[in-house]
């Protein structure tokens, strides 16, 4: 009769590979809670409910910017923080006109500038955009009877502007 001697346990593959599955779990629920402790995503609308009943006013600015067929190109160069916007349309247009940059998820990170108008028939202004990939563009007149807008991704440095449907 031959003895066998056995190996200790943690010698031998299969307590390892057992405990390795709970063990992944544990270290991602970790990382999970640390990067929900570190970056707080906030409400992207703190009145959500007051823009829900204003929805028709932002429809209506919409359709009177396509009415005075008002649209556009913007050009942005995020190393300068600056954008410039030519812009079409049958009505005269104003001499300075809001710009908003909206941030997808983040509330905190949305601003706004106002552009003037150049010599060169151009709107121009500067903006902050560190930090982002991506923007929602509002254009308006400063007295809010027209509105434009458009996506911006900031690896590309121009983008149209047009009336909402």
């Amino acid at each position: 009769m031959t003895i066998q001697h056995s190996l200790p346990w943690y010698r031998e593959p299969w307590p390892w590979l057992v405990m390795s599955g709970p063990a992944i779990v544990v270290v991602a629920g970790v990382c999970t809670a640390i990067v929900a402790f570190r970056s707080t995503d906030g409400v992207v609308a703190d009145d959500y409910y007051k823009q829900g009943l204003a929805i028709n006013r932002v429809l209506e600015r919409g359709a009177q910017a396509r009415l005075l067929g008002i649209g556009g190109r913007a050009e942005a160069s995020p190393a300068r923080d600056e954008v410039a916007v030519t812009l079409a349309s049958k009505a005269p247009l104003p001499p300075r006109l809001r710009l908003t940059l909206v941030h997808p998820t983040r509330s905190g990170a949305d601003h706004s500038v106002t552009l003037a108008l150049g010599a060169d028939g151009r709107y121009a202004g500067r903006v902050g955009t560190a930090g982002s990939a991506s923007w929602i563009v509002t254009l308006e007149d400063v007295r809010s009877t027209w509105r434009i807008g458009g996506r911006w991704a900031v690896a590309r440095p121009e983008f149209a502007l047009n009336p909402a449907d």
